[in-house]
């Protein structure tokens, strides 16, 4: 696991994926590149390998890198819980599927609820 950066009291908060200042973020144009989602954004519900606990899955952004990191901040800000960003899909702790549907839907993505 390669460590890095995450603050300096020079330039204040680092961008995880390049190393470089927030403000001066390299890896924007590269993150375009690297979308994982289709475009289909769907907010699910998963208990697999949780003990139980359920998680609201978040699959289909289409955004990538510094991008994703900061919606998945918001969000968990929003529904007052932790969660965290794994290959491109949001994880956050909690059945928050309709908030989290309604709050992408002002953002302007066509998100839906999937699963039962």
């Amino acid at each position: 696991m390669d460590s890095g950066i995450v603050y300096s009291t020079e330039h204040g908060k680092m961008c995880p994926t390049c190393g470089k200042p927030s403000g001066k973020c390299a890896c924007n144009g590269k993150a375009k590149s690297n979308v994982v989602g289709d475009g289909r954004v769907r907010v699910g519900r998963e208990t697999k390998g949780r003990k139980g606990k359920g998680m609201s899955i978040i699959t289909g952004l289409p955004i990538g890198g510094c991008d994703l990191l900061s919606l998945a901040k918001e969000l968990k800000k929003k529904c007052g819980t932790g969660g965290t960003v794994k290959d491109g899909v949001i994880e956050i702790q909690g059945d928050h599927r309709d908030l989290l549907v309604e709050e992408l839907q002002k953002r302007g993505y066509a998100a839906k609820k999937s699963g039962g």
